[in-house]
């Protein structure tokens, strides 16, 4: 099993920035790829970005390439969102993710262990 600790949400102004965390623990060997997920009030959960354990290769939602980043520390198994120029349409609960397999995946059901998410809140 593999536990996901997301952390670093909050609210902030549009045009400021916000990084976000998520520390895995137990079987960290497993997280061979990592994802940021988001989901909007009345919306389904959407992709933002992933990144593989070795490499590493970065896959990224269209929407959110240009403003955000992801990277990982794999020493201490954490995986970082780096989003900056924040918008209102950006307010979401942010959820980290992980996956054995080394292939980048866009599908939440690629993934198989989840954190409890982190909200972020965005006002104009």
């Amino acid at each position: 099993q593999v536990q996901l600790v997301e952390s670093g949400g909050g609210s902030v102004q549009a045009g400021e920035s916000l990084r976000l965390s998520c520390v895995s623990s137990g079987r960290t060997g497993s997280n061979a790829v990592m994802g940021w997920f988001r989901q909007a009030p009345g919306k389904e959960r959407e992709f933002v970005a992933a990144i593989t354990r070795t490499g590493p290769r970065t896959l990224y939602a269209d929407s959110m390439k240009d403003r955000f980043t992801i990277s990982r520390d794999n020493a201490k198994n954490t995986v970082y969102l780096q989003m900056n120029s924040l918008k209102p349409e950006d307010t979401a609960v942010y959820y980290c993710a992980a996956r054995m397999d080394y292939r980048l995946q866009v599908r939440q059901r690629d993934y198989a262990y989840w954190g409890q998410g982190t909200q972020v809140t965005v006002s104009s």
